[in-house]
């Protein structure tokens, strides 16, 4: 889709095109209001200025479209098929390290309750690994500020890509 197309779109057929990138209500609606955008610098800048920071209860929403990192989305909604792209470029990590994510996923979800999640894209697994053994030391309402702060950075990179 182009910026034009998108910025020509009726409001709630923008909505539709934003769901995947962050499914939180009050974002959608101030980037669709937002159009129409001059380039696609500036919707991007504009989508960040309006996330940050994200509230408890929508980073707990939107994070119900995010599988684990490691595991691959399966299915053919926009979110698995924006999953499935972001973890591609991870390529093949060592056994060893499957088994310390895997680890690592699960003593995160024990200590915080929700799935660990990381910008994937532009990341190995190694430095994926490395992040999730530090957040893990992190204080709780630290925790849920990153957490917050990598959907962010997924929403642009999701609505960056969807416009070029």
């Amino acid at each position: 889709m182009t910026l034009e197309e998108f910025n020509s779109l009726a409001a709630a057929d923008a909505a539709e095109v934003l769901r995947p990138c962050l499914d939180v209500d009050r974002w959608i609606h101030a980037v669709a209001d937002g159009r129409p955008y001059a380039d696609v610098e500036s919707c991007v800048a504009a989508a960040r200025q309006v996330a940050h920071p994200l509230q408890p209860a929508e980073i707990e929403a939107a994070l119900a479209h995010h599988p684990r990192i490691g595991e691959r989305s399966t299915g053919g909604s926009a979110e698995a098929r924006h999953s499935r792209r972001e973890q591609a470029g991870l390529g093949e990590a060592g056994a060893d390290v499957e088994q310390r994510l895997a680890a690592g996923n699960a003593a995160y979800e024990e200590r915080f309750g929700r799935v660990f999640l990381i910008r994937a894209a532009g990341r190995t697994h190694r430095e994926i690994l490395d992040e999730l053994e530090r957040r893990l030391e992190q204080e709780p309402a630290d925790e849920l500020a990153e957490t917050g702060e990598q959907l962010e950075q997924i929403a642009a990179l999701r609505l960056e890509g969807l416009l070029r």
